[in-house]
């Protein structure tokens, strides 16, 4: 009945009481506070080490950074605001700020950090040195992959998208391009601008994408949910299999309209380097009819994976990364172009910033992200400092020492600012 209250709203009432008035006099309590202060500081650029550009993006370009203070490895992506404020794109910006924020998958980047400079607004993601797919289709050999590696990436894909949909996120700009490898070659989907959140119930409308990309339903203007990221899939294997666009070939000069044309009427052609499977796949994610779409018939990513194409795919094993991935990667290769090849955006003129931009940096620059930073603490073993510090404090304010403690690798850490955090706590106030 209604009225009977559920177990959980009964164990809630009772924690709410006495065992949290216990545990607000525990040292849990205190070091539950001293880590949400230490989250919360300021980010600046001066938390991190900048290095070489690895690339451009739509509003800037993306170098890879360090955090000083454990010592990981992140890749910035800086968004100039000139350029945001010419294009108007303050929109576009901070939707993919709050989407990569909201999305936590092993298979999408994750944002660990957000700031801002007098120039440029920062997003600090997930590093992939593996360099994007394009790079590899194009760059390392002739064209294409063989059929087990290019499966390999789509289930993994396939997997990127699952966690996006869980989250009511369409994707809509699936191309090789966006689709980033790690160190040791698996992948993750990148750059959210283009993404949207699909309400419970309803559909979205938008021409938005990459010509030879976007399905029918989007270049016709029609409202759709998460079918256009089932049809990038189709054309991102077809493309990984046979070594181009299934709508465009490389170098063809063909203007958008033809393009868009071949997506709407024409039948994509296969090649021997396709299985019966390969090919049967990419036909039923490439119908023109939505509503016949693999991954559009009520299954979802369900029914995709359950194709027989990915027969030899262990996907709960595939989602923990452990698979061996079919190709891997040299240690000495640097998988991107070199710096004077990526070139340099030109200067933003005629465009003024002032205070009435000052509220969308202030949604935009909000520091850490708490998941990801709480990860780096404790893969970088500051977890485990913080907490040592923690119990030797504890310990010493019943024995008081007759020196003073030697500093540890916390200190060397956090210098300055955990002196502060600790002389705030009435736990190590006589001690440190």
């Amino acid at each position: 009945s209604n009225c009977v209250p559920s177990f959980s709203s009964i164990v809630h009432k009772y924690l709410s009481k006495k065992p949290f008035e216990e545990y607000q006099e525990s040292p849990y309590f205190s070091r539950f506070l001293q880590w949400k202060w230490l989250e919360r500081q300021p980010v600046t650029r001066k938390t991190f080490r900048h290095y070489r550009v690895l690339g451009k993006g739509g509003f800037g370009e993306v170098c890879a950074c360090q955090v000083r203070a454990t010592g990981k490895m992140y890749a910035c992506k800086k968004l100039e605001k000139k350029r945001i404020k010419k294009r108007r794109g303050e929109a576009m910006a901070l939707n993919e700020k709050r989407l990569l924020e909201k999305v936590h998958s092993r298979f999408v980047v994750s944002l660990a950090y957000t700031y801002e400079t007098k120039e440029t607004l920062c997003l600090v993601l997930t590093i992939m040195n593996g360099g994007d797919l394009k790079f590899h289709i194009y760059n390392l050999g002739n064209p294409g992959f063989d059929e087990k590696r290019a499966i390999f990436y789509a289930a993994e894909v396939c997997c990127g998208l699952e966690d996006l949909q869980k989250e009511r996120i369409a994707y809509r700009d699936l191309k090789p391009e966006n689709i980033l490898l790690d160190d040791h070659v698996y992948i993750r989907i990148s750059d959210l601008g283009l993404a949207v959140e699909v309400p419970e119930g309803q559909m979205v409308r938008g021409r938005v994408g990459t010509v030879g990309y976007m399905a029918p339903e989007v270049i016709n203007n029609e409202k759709y949910t998460f079918s256009p990221d089932w049809w990038g899939l189709g054309c991102l294997i077809y493309e990984m299999i046979q070594g181009h666009c299934p709508f465009r070939k490389p170098k063809e000069k063909v203007k958008r309209e033809e393009v868009e044309r071949r997506v709407r009427k024409d039948t994509e052609e296969y090649s021997d380097k396709f299985s019966e499977d390969a090919e049967s796949i990419c036909r039923m994610l490439l119908a023109k009819d939505p509503s016949e779409r693999l991954g559009c018939r009520g299954d979802g990513a369900t029914g995709v994976k359950k194709h027989p194409v990915f027969k030899d795919i262990n996907f709960s094993r595939l989602e923990a990364n452990m698979v061996e991935p079919p190709f891997r990667p040299d240690p000495n290769a640097v998988y991107c172009k070199d710096v004077l090849d990526i070139g340099r955006f030109s200067v933003v003129k005629g465009v003024n910033l002032d205070t009435t931009d000052d509220n969308f940096y202030a949604q935009f620059a909000t520091g850490c992200v708490s998941i990801p930073w709480q990860k780096e603490m404790i893969e970088s073993g500051c977890f485990k400092e913080i907490n040592d510090s923690e119990n030797k404090c504890l310990e010493e304010t019943l024995c008081p020492p007759a020196a003073r403690p030697k500093r540890n690798l916390f200190y060397r850490f956090f210098g300055r600012m955990v002196r502060k955090c600790f002389l705030k706590n009435k736990y190590v106030k006589n001690v440190c």
